[in-house]
């Protein structure tokens, strides 16, 4: 179980790492500015897909120590702790132009049992608890 208050710590501390507000971060993992606030302020523990987008638009963060605090942050290797690192992550953030033809694109299908559905996302774990998420 997570821990509210930890939590809400480790998650002060990746806003001090790239230098970002609380309105800033929610943007950047696109989320609402309020769901920010309670989750800081203890009021709210984070929900799976909150902590998989902190995850996706910040892939230093080590999923473990983001929920448990085992394991370390920010990363010990020099690279990732310059500011090109930094630059990296707001370099990857997508314009709402790029988002929009993104949706615009014919998403994949799964046949099963004669029924093609669309797939929007795919969650890889790995045996070592850390894992992937694939999205369409």
């Amino acid at each position: 179980m997570v821990n509210t208050e930890d939590f809400s710590r480790r998650l002060h501390k990746i806003l001090e790492y790239y230098e970002l507000s609380a309105a800033g971060f929610a943007d950047k993992i696109e989320v609402g500015r309020s769901s920010i606030s309670h989750i800081l302020s203890g009021r709210n523990k984070p929900s799976l897909d909150f902590v998989m987008k902190v995850i996706k638009s910040f892939p230093e963060v080590e999923l473990y120590w983001l929920l448990n605090g085992k394991g370390s942050f920010p990363p010990n290797n020099e690279y990732l702790a310059s500011t090109e690192a930094k630059e990296q992550v707001n370099a990857n953030a997508t314009l709402p132009e790029q988002k929009i033809q993104e949706k615009n694109e014919a998403p994949f299908t799964l046949a099963q049992q004669g029924k093609n559905k669309p797939i929007r996302k795919i969650v890889i774990f790995y045996e070592d608890g850390s894992f992937e998420a694939f999205e369409n």
